[in-house]
């Protein structure tokens, strides 16, 4: 089960995991396998951790995606970011950003996914 923000709780679906994935690639040079892969990857890494009491927070899960995203492809990150943590302005997508470019020295993935 994932525990909403809400509280409220809904059983895990590996279908919508990969729509949020899918929506914040969208016209970006993804392949469809690693994408597959790195849902596959959360979903473990998800059943692992809930393991104990059969639930995992959205945050968790949501926290998971920014991961794969970050290395992935940080212009999917950004969109996905965006709507995660819901931002309500430009000055939210520019901190996002600056934080990136800060980030690990800034190591040039912005515009190339990992290979």
């Amino acid at each position: 089960m994932v525990i909403k923000r809400s509280a409220r709780r809904e059983p895990f679906s590996r279908e919508k995991l990969e729509k949020g994935i899918q929506q914040a690639v969208r016209k970006r040079p993804i392949p469809q396998p690693q994408i597959e892969s790195i849902v596959t990857e959360i979903e473990e890494q998800a059943m692992i951790e809930a393991r104990a009491n059969h639930e995992l927070s959205s945050v968790r899960l949501g926290d998971m995606v920014l991961d794969r995203l970050y290395e992935l492809d940080r212009v999917a990150y950004i969109r996905f970011a965006s709507v995660y943590r819901n931002f309500a302005n430009v000055d939210e997508f520019i901190r996002e950003i600056k934080t990136l470019s800060q980030a690990k020295g800034s190591d040039q993935s912005t515009d190339k996914p990992s290979e």
